[in-house]
């Protein structure tokens, strides 16, 4: 059986390099996977490109198999979908999401692995991070039948929660970007679109996802009264300033941060990581969701192209990795 493996290494802010090795035998309890396909998260993997990550955050921004330490030199990603070589014979030749870097082969855990529903294309299973962070958002949200959301930000978590919103009965969903050209990725979704000066406004709920200091602003401009900002934006080491002056307490606006590094209080007394997470693969036997991949490239040109996508050069949501069958 093939051991031989290479991985996509951050060498210094800014440049990274494919390092090869080898890969020990997997133990009874674990699983030998080689990589199909994994995606580029642009906006944490690009941040984390950058060197962007602040030190206050190190420990918090780990990757469950991250190796090296931030800034740098770290190997980084947690979106891997791939076909069991060795392991437990249920396993064995099942394809399998794991949160994972990008690698051509891996040994982790058998209990690290999500088999991918036979009904979810292993090309589109590399969003399920990205959905779970999504169905977790929505459980702190909690929105109700007929309320008025905006989602603020069409980058991959903004449209994933647009794409769940988009299910639920009775409510109005717009995605609201300063890109014009996502209006199609909108009406793939299924929901309206907006450019942020023409956004409709008495929202019940905005999710701001766009990671800048405007979106976040519009975000509270956007709401009526007693209404909730949920905060998914990662801003790494910027600071950002907001009005919190003006009617922000007169019209007693919430503003509540989400995050998908712990289960939503309002599900963790009955879900865990594992449930989530097959949740989020369930849901993606939707093929609308196909619209947040906007780019591949194979494995070997990582040390290129993810340069482009942390300068804007390769405009993408998902960029999606495609890995040699026979390495």
């Amino acid at each position: 059986m093939n051991r031989t493996a290479r991985a996509f290494w951050l060498n210094s802010p800014g440049e990274g390099e494919i390092r090869e090795f080898t890969l020990p035998a997997p133990a009874a309890d674990e699983v030998l996977v080689r990589a199909l396909w994994s995606g580029v998260s642009r906006g944490t993997e690009t941040l984390v490109f950058r060197g962007g990550v602040p030190a206050s955050q190190h420990a918090a921004m780990r990757a469950p198999f991250q190796e090296g330490e931030f800034p740098a030199p770290v190997k980084y990603g947690y979106l891997s979908v791939g076909e069991v070589e060795e392991g437990p014979a249920e396993l064995v030749g099942r394809t399998v999401f794991c949160l994972y870097p990008h690698q051509t082969r891996y040994v982790v855990p058998a209990a690290a692995v999500t088999v991918v529903p036979d009904s979810v294309p292993a090309e589109r299973a590399i969003l399920a991070g990205t959905v779970e962070t999504a169905v977790n958002a929505l459980w702190d949200a909690a929105p109700l039948v007929g309320d008025r959301i905006a989602v603020v930000g069409g980058g991959m978590v903004g449209c994933s929660v647009a794409a769940l919103l988009a299910r639920f009965p009775g409510v109005r969903v717009q995605l609201v970007d300063a890109d014009p050209a996502r209006a199609k990725t909108a009406e793939a979704l299924g929901v309206d679109f907006a450019l942020p000066p023409d956004a409709l406004g008495e929202c019940d709920l905005v999710v701001h996802a766009s990671a800048t200091e405007q979106g976040l602003t519009r975000a509270l401009e956007l709401l009526t009264a007693e209404g909730t900002v949920l905060e998914l934006s990662w801003y790494g080491d910027r600071q950002v300033s907001l009005p919190l002056g003006e009617a922000f307490h007169s019209r007693r606006l919430v503003i509540r941060s989400s995050q998908v590094g712990t289960v939503s209080p309002a599900r963790r007394a009955n879900r865990t990581y594992a449930d989530r997470l097959a949740l989020a693969l369930e849901l993606l036997a939707d093929p609308s969701l196909d619209a947040l991949i906007t780019g591949e490239s194979v494995f070997e040109e990582l040390p290129v192209v993810m340069p482009k996508l942390a300068a804007g050069e390769i405009p993408a949501l998902c960029h999606r990795i495609r890995y040699d069958k026979s390495a």
